[in-house]
């Protein structure tokens, strides 16, 4: 899974968010280093939505713009668990090899 796309799933974990406040969360989960531009963001979206991982929640008129707000489906959840999981396993390894270069890291 792509980085881009596990932060968007992530971001949409804990409630539905439209286009801009997914950007937003995903800069703020990866502390400022992914900047999803709004071609990136919606062309991920329909990939995801037609996967069957997100889907569209509810759309909402505010100063006359359309917002549509996106939200995870349990599909995404699996995939985003599972992602999580290999990371956390990933990241575990590393760990224990840095370990045993550098006990003083432990």
């Amino acid at each position: 899974m792509r980085e881009a796309t596990f932060l968007i799933l992530t971001a949409l974990a804990d409630e539905p968010r439209h286009g801009y406040g997914i950007i937003q969360d995903v800069a703020v989960l990866s502390g400022g280093r992914v900047t999803l531009l709004p071609g990136t963001l919606y062309a991920a979206l329909d990939r995801l939505v037609a996967q069957g991982w997100v889907e569209l929640s509810h759309e909402q008129v505010i100063d006359g713009r359309l917002r549509r707000y996106y939200r995870l489906r349990a599909d995404g959840r699996t995939a985003l668990a599972r992602q999580t999981e290999r990371l956390r396993q990933l990241a575990s390894a590393a760990e224990s090899r840095l370990r045993a270069l550098r006990p003083e890291l432990a």
